[in-house]
């Protein structure tokens, strides 16, 4: 098998109690080097729980979690991982560049520090001391104590949780040239558009079970409601009444409308209003195929 095809990480039928609790039920999940794969699902999912798997934090009560075809918990296996969890203690009095030099010696091949810095944008940081940052500068140091050995494999727990719009993209445009250089990440995220902005792949759990895996398109497909939107007089409650519409209303005086046949809906809406004008129409998004997913499966343990 081709390198770039090898297993970087894996959990194959993976099982974790928490006494009475069932965190994963036989997740399996596969990542391959130079793929980011977004990890999406309510709290409780079995995101958290799936990553300590892979870490080596947690054991599998059932399963298997490899690391490069090794026990998560080897040494040769941790050195060629770089991690950011939600919650990190650092050292509030050491500075910035500091701590970047004390976890990049524990790498035999780290990045200088520069260039760490620079990914991670905290180049005008490295002369604070930690403590004093704000919530989102911290997150960016994390994100750079992360990155600093040149890990083949990034874990990245919600990253961009405390950060403005700014540096939120900035740090996608950072996922994205490590991606680009080889490196393997596994993302968790609340926010859609980040997975939707960043993943090849996308597996969504829930009640620690894989309900759905592939690609934003692929994810996208499982969900057959467009969105039409539009400037129209037309009444929203009786468009909401039409066949195959499965919801219409208003907002910002624009007309929205979802439904699962938008040409057939178009059509109808150009014949009954001829004034009708900035016609949009999209297919459903990455949040609505997650609203969706999930949405089936609390309708079918309910049934």
């Amino acid at each position: 098998m081709n390198e770039p095809l090898q297993p970087v990480a894996r959990l194959a039928g993976a099982v974790k109690r928490y006494g009475a609790q069932l965190a994963l039920d036989g997740v399996d999940l596969v990542l391959r080097r130079g793929e980011l794969l977004a990890l999406l699902g309510p709290n409780g999912a079995g995101k958290s729980t799936s990553i300590g798997l892979l870490l080596g934090l947690l054991r599998p009560d059932a399963g298997r979690a490899e690391l490069f075809g090794l026990d998560p918990q080897r040494i040769e296996a941790r050195r060629r991982i770089g991690v950011m969890l939600q919650t990190a203690m650092l050292p509030p009095t050491l500075r910035v560049g500091e701590l970047l030099r004390l976890t990049a010696s524990y790498y035999p091949d780290p990045r200088p520090l520069a260039e760490s810095a620079a990914l991670a944008g905290i180049g005008d940081l490295l002369k604070r001391p930690y403590g004093r940052l704000s919530g989102g500068q911290q997150r960016r140091v994390q994100f750079a104590l992360a990155l600093c050995g040149r890990p083949e494999l990034l874990f990245l727990d919600e990253p961009t949780v405390g950060m403005d719009i700014d540096a939120r993209r900035r740090l996608w445009a950072a996922m994205r040239a490590l991606v680009d250089e080889g490196c393997s990440v596994v993302l968790t995220t609340h926010y859609l558009e980040e997975a939707e902005a960043l993943a090849q792949r996308v597996a969504v759990l829930d009640k620690g079970r894989v309900l759905s895996e592939g690609s934003v398109d692929e994810l996208r497909a499982k969900v057959a409601l467009s969105r039409i939107r539009c400037l129209s007089d037309l009444d929203a409650e009786a468009v909401a009444r039409w066949p195959q519409v499965a919801s219409a209303s208003r907002a910002g005086g624009r007309l929205q409308i979802a439904t699962s046949a938008a040409e057939r809906v178009v059509r109808r809406l150009l014949d009954a209003d001829p004034e009708l004008r900035e016609l949009e129409v999209q297919r459903a998004g990455l949040a609505e195929a997650f609203t969706e997913l999930t949405r089936e499966t609390a309708e079918q343990e309910a049934a």
